[in-house]
């Protein structure tokens, strides 16, 4: 039977850390050490598009940009790792993690990604100590903002769809997936305007702002 408790799902990537930022220093090593200039940076952290594009698709496009000997799969694995030394958590993630907790909510992690990878980040962060689980579409065979992987989502929380939440940075993914499967959403805007359909439950700049929005819409329900 589905707890009581509120139960919140929370995206990683650009929502619990900081993974545009690390993936922009881990870029600025690689333009170094092919003497590349300002433009290279700025090009290979566009064509990054967050993570979202294929990262085979992006190591073929830097072979060609920056005319590597480097096999297609070496840097793909050097695409999906080595940015992660870089990954920090999100600002005044950890207090609202750990203030949602002791207040009795469940909190799982939902993203889209390679185990490994994931995993890293949540490790090296110490985020993984302060969720109750950690769903990620390599292991389900689904990505978001397939509906199918917050139910299962929802199943690893033990928590029903009524009254839950979704929370995270992409705006198809993250809110538009989470509002299909029922739940309600909490957009971290990150200063851009909403240009979709219906409006999120709630948005703000920061992660941290959007848990203290959802914390005081539970609270006033």
């Amino acid at each position: 039977m589905p707890t009581t408790s509120p139960c919140l799902l929370i995206d990683l990537d650009d929502t619990l850390v900081e993974r545009t930022a690390a993936f922009t220093r881990w870029a600025r090593d690689v333009v170094g050490e092919v003497d590349g200039s300002p433009a290279d940076l700025a090009w290979l952290v566009e064509a990054d598009a967050s993570g979202y594009t294929p990262r085979a698709d992006l190591a073929g496009r830097m072979r060609d940009r920056f005319a590597l000997e480097e096999p297609v799969d070496a840097l793909v694995d050097r695409l999906l790792y080595e940015h992660v030394r870089y990954v920090t958590p999100a600002d005044g993630v950890v207090a609202r993690l750990d203030a949602l907790r002791s207040a009795g909510w469940r909190v799982v992690v939902v993203t889209n990604g390679t185990e490994r990878q994931q995993a890293m980040k949540l490790d090296g962060t110490g985020l993984g100590e302060l969720v109750d689980g950690v769903v990620v579409s390599e292991a389900v065979g689904v990505a978001k903002p397939d509906a199918r992987i917050f139910t299962r989502a929802l199943e690893v929380a033990g928590a029903a769809t009524e009254g839950g939440w979704m929370v995270g940075d992409h705006p198809r993914a993250d809110v538009e997936g989470g509002r299909a499967a029922g739940l309600l959403t909490g957009w971290v805007s990150r200063g851009r305007e909403w240009v979709g359909g219906s409006e999120p439950t709630v948005t703000a700049r920061t992660t941290a702002l959007v848990l203290d929005a959802v914390a005081d819409a539970v609270a006033a329900a």
